[in-house]
């Protein structure tokens, strides 16, 4: 099965494109080939891009509030566990701390090295990484894979607080939809979203076989999803069949 996410807000979409950056980078600083390594650093760089909105370590630590609170609503409650509760809450708890610790937005003590910094400043240039151009930064890509690791690891270590902050509010918003199967009648699927309820982010489950692609789109009063199949001449033409899928609203 194929997951399609949709959020409903520019914060979670801001969330989940960070977490699939902070996700590359991990697979990617594991590796041993400089090429590897290059991306890596490039990956360090986009994610300092989009950790330098202004609002967004403010945004992450009162969702880390919020999520606190409404955990410490169901203390007394005998269907849920205290010892489960209190472990969650302590994992916001030094996720919180760690972020609120940070000076400054993600990745700032890194916009002090000068050699990053004339890495970021050509990085985005179409083959502006040259030997000719970047010498030092030539001679870091033939350095051993272990030292470019360490290097890394430590560059990306100071993005640890919000990566951690991330994966953790995005695994409890995801903890709270119910996955429901819904049929797309001749390819069209519509739902009307209950009212004093806000739901930030759409998940969606598609059997690859059926070579179906979701077009979602929604607000906070309708969802709407239109299966697309892509065709030979490579655009995406509507499905005119009946085909299911599971649907999860996350609140």
């Amino acid at each position: 099965m194929i997951l399609y996410e949709y959020p409903f807000n520019e914060r979670i979409r801001t969330y989940l494109r960070l977490e699939q950056l902070f996700r590359r980078l991990g697979e990617l600083v594991l590796r041993d080939a400089a090429l590897d390594h290059h991306f890596a650093l490039a990956t360090i760089f986009e994610i300092m891009d989009v950790a330098a909105r202004a609002d967004l370590k403010s945004d992450v630590l009162k969702d880390l509030e919020k999520q606190k609170a409404a955990l410490n609503s169901y203390r007394g409650n005998p269907s849920i566990s205290e010892q489960i509760l209190d472990g969650v809450i302590a994992q916001i708890d030094a996720d919180f701390a760690a972020l609120n610790g940070q000076p400054g937005k993600a990745g700032q003590s890194l916009t002090e090295n000068e050699w990053l910094m004339s890495i970021r400043s050509r990085i985005g240039i179409p083959g502006g990484t040259c030997g000719f151009d970047l010498p030092a930064y030539y001679a870091w890509q033939h350095a051993d894979p272990a030292k470019r690791r360490d290097d890394l690891q430590g560059w990306a270590g100071t993005l640890g607080p919000l990566a951690e902050s991330i994966f953790l509010l995005l695994k409890m918003l995801r903890d709270s939809g119910t996955p429901q199967k819904v049929v797309a009648e001749r390819g069209q699927f519509q739902q009307t979203l209950p009212q004093g309820r806000t739901f930030q982010l759409l998940r969606l489950r598609l059997n690859p076989a059926w070579g179906l692609i979701p077009e979602i789109s929604g607000n906070r009063l309708l969802v709407s999803v239109r299966l697309m199949r892509q065709e030979a001449d490579g655009r995406l033409h509507a499905c005119g069949e009946d085909a299911n899928f599971e649907l999860a609203l996350c609140a």
